[in-house]
C-alpha cells in the first residue's frame, strides 16, 4: 500500500496563488500515472490534473491555463501549482496513483487530503 501525504493548503484571496505537495512512501518512477483530485462541500470528488511517468499531463477544463501539474521523481513528490484562484477553487485537494490509458483509472491509495479555501 501506498502512502501518500498531501501538503502546502490553506487560505489564499482571489487571484492569489498556492503550491500543493504529495509525497509518496515509494518511488514514483515506475508509477504509471498520479492525479489531483478536489471534493467541494456536497460536491462528488472530481478529476482536476493528471501526470503520466512520462511526463505527458492532462487538466480538467476549469483549471486548463492556471493549474500545472509536475513531479519530482527524485523526491517522489507531485506537485500541482494553482495560480489565478478563484472561490470556486475551495475544496479539499487529494492526491492518487492510478493507471492513465486514456481515461485516467485511480487506485484506492488516497492521501488524507489538504484545505484550500480562496476567499473572494
Amino acid at each position: 500500500q501506498v502512502q501518500l501525504v498531501e501538503s502546502g493548503g490553506g487560505l489564499v484571496q482571489a487571484g492569489g496563488s498556492l503550491r500543493l505537495s504529495c509525497a509518496a512512501s515509494v518511488s514514483i518512477f515506475s508509477i504509471n500515472a498520479m492525479g489531483w483530485y478536489r471534493q467541494a462541500p456536497g460536491k462528488q470528488r472530481e478529476l482536476v490534473a493528471v501526470v503520466a511517468n512520462g511526463g505527458r499531463t492532462n487538466y480538467a477544463d476549469s483549471v486548463k491555463g492556471r493549474f500545472t501539474i509536475s513531479k519530482d521523481n527524485a523526491r517522489n513528490t507531485v506537485y500541482l501549482q494553482m495560480n489565478s484562484l478563484k472561490p470556486e477553487d475551495t475544496a479539499v485537494y487529494y492526491c492518487n496513483t492510478g493507471t492513465w490509458i486514456g481515461t485516467y483509472f485511480p487506485s484506492n491509495n488516497w492521501g488524507q487530503g489538504t484545505q484550500v479555501t480562496v476567499s473572494s
